[in-house]
């Protein structure tokens, strides 16, 4: 099988404070950096296959809260509406081609084409504009960190990827009993690289025929 071209990444990052390293749904971290954090769970890397419910996270971070430097904040109507206008701005100079995104309470996701910038580069560009923003307009402290610091990031190498992901990403707000999003950035998305008329011989095709994922 040839090995896969990125096409896209979705990209998703909390809000200060709301996904610690001990979190009861798991985490990426490998390690509890504050001691003061250590009782709230055990560490779980990855994802739990049960997770738990929604009670039991609220008392999680109901006890993290005043174990924290800063307040655990959420975005509320306003402040979302603040965010989704940094990432406008952000991917208007940049010129990113954003497929989809869902501004959440606390947390975001972006479904962004790929660039020459790298998808670290991306976040860091979508985060710093937003904090900014939120400082100005006297919705977060200056002093407040806003985000966590960097984010993840999933690859995607077919356009079925990207269709689910938007999917996802999409029923986010509707899921968490907020309005459905529509944000005046996003781009449609059209199948590319394999839009209509694409060229059969282009090098991302040819690695798709080898690895008997075309058409």
């Amino acid at each position: 099988m040839g090995n896969p071209i990125v096409i896209a990444y979705h990209v998703m990052w909390t809000v200060y404070g709301w996904w610690l390293p001990n979190d009861l749904r798991g985490s990426s971290s490998k390690t509890v950096r504050k001691a003061n954090l250590l009782d709230l769970g055990e560490l779980h890397f990855g994802r739990k296959k049960i997770q738990p419910c929604s009670r039991d996270i609220r008392a999680f971070y109901q006890q993290a809260e005043d174990r924290l430097k800063y307040p655990l904040l959420e975005l509320s109507t306003s402040a979302r509406e603040m965010v989704a206008d940094g990432f406008a701005e952000v991917i208007e100079r940049c010129r990113y081609t954003c497929y989809a995104c869902a501004v959440m309470r606390d947390h975001v996701h972006l479904v962004i084409r790929k660039h020459r910038h790298s998808a670290e580069q991306m976040i860091e560009n979508l985060q710093s504009s937003s904090r900014l923003r939120l400082s100005v307009s006297g919705l977060r402290d200056r002093e407040h960190p806003m985000w966590t610091r960097g984010g993840w990031k999933v690859f995607l190498d077919h356009p079925d990827e990207i269709w689910r992901t938007i999917t996802y990403v999409d029923d986010n707000p509707v899921q968490a009993r907020l309005p459905r999003q529509h944000w005046s950035f996003l781009t449609p998305y059209d199948n590319w690289p394999l839009h209509q008329g694409h060229s059969p011989n282009s090098p991302y095709v040819r690695a798709l025929r080898a690895g008997g994922r075309y058409p």
